[in-house]
């Protein structure tokens, strides 16, 4: 944790507990399943006119989200992908997804 880069802006300190602040993100506990407020959409912009099933609002460590988007692609049998705090199923699985998330526990799960 000593990069010269994060350290640009301060020239001296006298403070020999001084800690340079760095803009990081500190990733976030995954809150519970019954906490967690999911959204299923479908979405077609900028994909070529390819419908794929967007679930955002999960709240978590990037780990869950990847372990949540390999659950529900292996279990509609399609691709996708977990980046971005959103997971992206290819085609139009909406009803699906919901049906598989609720009986995981994530039951404030809805399509919008």
């Amino acid at each position: 944790m000593n990069d010269w880069k994060d350290r640009l802006n301060v020239v001296y300190s006298t403070n020999p507990d001084f800690k340079y602040d760095t803009d990081k993100e500190e990733e976030q506990d995954t809150l519970p399943k019954e906490k967690q407020q999911l959204r299923i959409q479908l979405d077609k912009r900028n994909r070529k006119g390819k419908a794929v099933t967007l679930i955002t609002g999960f709240v978590g460590t990037i780990e869950d989200l990847e372990e949540l988007g390999k659950f529900l692609k292996v279990k509609c049998g399609v691709g996708g992908s977990a980046k971005d705090h959103e997971i992206i199923v290819q085609g139009d699985l909406r009803n699906k997804v919901l049906e598989l998330l609720q009986k995981e526990g994530y039951v404030k799960s809805r399509i919008i």
